[in-house]
């Protein structure tokens, strides 16, 4: 089984910076997609940064130029480096990664539990 541990999360003052990462533990048999997704209070849950085989990245038009995600294949670890965080940009942040656990198996979304970032005005 695989779990996504996530960390980096915190509270920042707008203009700030902040890094999160998220770490697949056991052994896939292989990692397609990874990705942050974001969820603040009494909105829906929303795509922030992907990024695929091949580092190919695709952002969320409001966090383009500020945010940037990078992959750690070695270590099955995603990144996403925030800076120029607005208070906008309150929300809990979920990695994602789409997984094929063996061969035999399908690719299915693997979520992390979680983690809060706040940017205080």
């Amino acid at each position: 089984q695989v779990q996504l541990v996530e960390s980096g999360g915190g509270l920042v003052q707008a203009g700030g910076s902040l890094r999160l990462s998220c770490a697949a533990s056991g052994t896939p048999f292989s990692i397609n997609a990874m990705g942050w997704y974001r969820q603040a209070p009494g909105k829906q849950r929303e795509l922030v940064a992907a990024i695929r085989t091949g580092s190919i990245t695709n952002y969320a038009d409001s966090v383009k130029g500020r945010f940037t995600i990078s992959r750690d294949n070695a270590k099955n670890t995603v990144y996403l480096q925030m800076n120029s965080l607005k208070p906008e940009d309150t929300a809990v942040y979920y990695c994602n990664a789409r997984i094929k656990m063996t061969f035999f198996t399908n690719e299915r979304d693997y979520w992390g539990q979680g983690t809060q970032v706040t940017v205080s005005s």
